[in-house]
């Protein structure tokens, strides 16, 4: 008889499955996080919720006991932000409180305390720090402030002295110039002050060394009103808040300076400069700058500047004026015959007419027309007519 084998399979069979059920299966490696809260009196601190939360996100979190004391278990390999989420009353209202960063590795624990009557004394310390910073940079402007104002109101008797310098005569003409002078020192040993006072980093310094430079340029003094003028801009172009026209003001400034000094190329690149940085007023950089050029007795470099303005405002009537007296310095002569004629530069008689027209009785409008009988007496003939509209009545 055939013995069958079924059973002895089935035995098999089913220790096969009871070593697939009992046998163990590989545990993850994991580590821990564990710590001690205290408050804010250095006593430990019980109710707490401490959250971990891994760089990719993942949350857990434990609470503290009677001990302050917190583990949160089973945490994977990584780095862990440690974060109180929810404080026990009366403290409920607290928003959450970031105390550590910490790094876990497998198999071991990580340590992460909190002791809040240390932190809120390094927290005092750095505030009290704040208010002493706070009150030297409060210091340091108030007397910026003062200086500067100081400075200010020198330069004001300065203005006025220049113009008692102007209207002097001939024997308190070296009073004047003293006082002038001295006033001028005044005025920039305060706003040097203000400097001192404010500091490299201050956002005003571009408007000190600009002040220091119209004390020194009131006075006359070039050279230096140059350099404090040149500081401005420098100062202004480091701070973005600046705006265009302001350092376009600054510019304009130093081209004058120039132009007296006889640094014609110096001074057309800074006119050109405040032109460009505010094209509204370019019309008044090139006037200036003829201004400045006239006014130093250079009539013939005064031209080209102001034919500039005449085209960018052809209403001015002082530019037209300007430009028909500097066109006249390039006057020449052409014998004819036995005879030597006044030859006159291309648009002198059309400027002073101009300036006739545009201000037929003002002080331009005067003074172009004794341009004309100048013109009319050193060449009889010549058309110098102006044709001066009527106002609508």
């Amino acid at each position: 008889m055939k013995i069958s084998n079924k059973p002895i399979m089935s035995a098999v069979i089913l220790a096969t499955a009871l070593f697939f059920v009992t046998a163990p299966r590989a545990a993850a490696q994991t580590g821990s996080i564990s710590g001690q809260v205290m408050d804010v009196n250095g006593k430990p601190w019980a109710g707490l919720t401490v959250q971990a939360v891994s760089e990719q996100g993942a949350k857990q979190q434990a609470k503290t006991d009677n001990d302050g004391k917190y583990s949160i278990p089973g945490l994977r390999t990584g780095t862990y932000t440690l974060t109180i989420v929810a404080f026990p009353p009366p403290n409920d209202k607290q928003p959450p409180y970031d105390f550590a960063k910490v790094r876990v590795e497998s198999g071991e624990e990580a340590k992460a305390d909190a002791n809040f009557k240390e932190i809120m004394a390094k927290q005092g310390a750095a505030a009290q720090e704040q208010v002493k910073k706070q009150e030297e940079a409060k210091a340091k402007f108030e007397g910026m402030r003062a200086h500067f104002t100081a400075g200010n109101a020198l330069l004001e008797q300065e203005k006025a002295a220049k113009a008692e310098l102007q209207k002097a005569p001939a024997d308190q003409r070296d009073a004047a110039k003293q006082k002038l002078a001295d006033l001028s020192d005044q005025a920039a040993k305060e706003y040097k002050a203000a400097q001192e006072s404010a500091g490299d980093k201050d956002p005003n310094l571009h408007l000190l060394w600009a002040k220091l430079g119209e004390a020194y340029d009131t006075a006359g003094r070039n050279e230096e009103a140059a350099q404090a003028y040149q500081q401005a801009i420098t100062a202004a172009e480091a701070n973005p808040a600046v705006k265009g026209p302001q350092l376009a003001g600054y510019y304009n400034n130093l081209g004058n300076v120039l132009a007296r000094m006889g640094k014609v190329d110096d001074a057309k690149a800074a006119y050109t400069k405040s032109a460009e940085l505010d094209p509204t007023n370019a019309a008044t950089a090139w006037r200036n700058f003829g201004i400045s050029l006239y006014n130093a007795n250079r009539l013939s470099d005064a031209v080209e500047p102001l034919e500039k303005a005449s085209e960018l405002d052809p209403k001015n009537a002082q530019t037209w004026y300007l430009l028909g007296a500097a066109l006249v310095s390039k006057m020449t002569t052409k014998k004819v015959g036995d005879k030597e004629e006044v030859q006159f530069a291309p648009g002198t008689v059309e400027a002073y007419q101009k300036a006739l027209e545009l201000d037929p009785n003002g002080p331009y409008g005067a003074q172009a027309k004794q341009g004309l009988e100048m013109l009319q007496q050193l060449a009889p003939g010549i058309d110098t007519k102006v044709n001066v509209r009527k106002k609508k009545s």
